[in-house]
């Protein structure tokens, strides 16, 4: 799982980055560690790396404007190791798109199989894009292409007068793999166990937070959402079929 797997890691306590750097290393990851934003912002533009994980109490700039940023780059992970506790905060990190959120102080074994299962993830989500490599997946009015993580159709912008408007969205890595789980079980109840994966956490509320993303793209109206339904107490079924063309 860790072979050749490189993670930055960006936290301004030196402590605290040779504590994580040591415990990834010993199950095999290379690490690079770095005290402030600048100093990863610079290393990203020499190398991007499979996995970063970001304290939010950075020196010289602010770590959720950086981790908005970072989780705007596909193929790479972002998790957030941060002293912030409130539910806010781990909602807003989630809503900007990162993978996981873990809370100082932490147990660095923990830490370790929750990097595990992010890859684990990874790895199956890109296993599941190859088995429909070239393919658009086309489903009521909307065409999404994993390949470039495209989202194309008509969103009506005002149902009474009947307009509406042409659209082409990005999706963020977390968005898409939400999505691919929805397009490759349509008309299936999908339970939030299903929806969480291997992810090693309590915070099942990530996934209401994802959901309620990916429903403002594809919604005419999120707040009654008919083509992705909530299934209270079990989890949310996507309403229409889907075909790979």
């Amino acid at each position: 799982m860790s072979a050749h797997k490189l993670i930055y890691i960006t936290d301004d306590e030196r402590d605290i980055c040779d504590i994580v750097s040591r415990e990834l290393q010993a199950y095999g990851f290379n690490v690079e560690t770095f005290l402030t934003g600048s100093e990863l912002k610079q290393a990203l533009q020499l190398k991007s790396p499979d996995l970063c994980i970001v304290d939010l109490g950075l020196p010289d700039m602010d770590g959720i404007e950086l981790v908005k940023s970072l989780c705007e780059q596909a193929n790479m992970g972002v998790m957030i190791l941060s002293g912030r506790d409130s539910v806010t905060d781990r909602v807003l990190g989630l809503e900007l798109g990162a993978d996981d959120y873990i809370v100082k102080p932490f147990i660095p074994r923990e830490l370790v199989a929750r990097v595990n299962s992010l890859f684990r993830r990874f790895k199956k989500n890109n296993h599941e894009q190859q088995s429909t490599s070239l393919k658009v997946a086309q489903f009521a009015g909307w065409r999404y292409d994993p390949s470039t993580l495209t989202l194309s159709g008509v969103l009506s912008c005002d149902i009474q007068e009947g307009e509406s408007e042409e659209i082409g969205q990005e999706l963020s890595a977390a968005e898409h793999e939400l999505l691919m789980l929805l397009l490759h079980s349509p008309r299936k109840i999908m339970s939030r166990d299903k929806l969480l994966g291997e992810r090693i956490s309590p915070f099942d509320r990530s996934i209401d937070v994802r959901m309620s993303r990916v429903r403002k793209k594809i919604e005419n109206n999120p707040k009654q959402p008919t083509l992705i339904k909530t299934v209270y107490g079990v989890g949310y079924i996507l309403t229409a079929d889907v075909e790979w063309v």
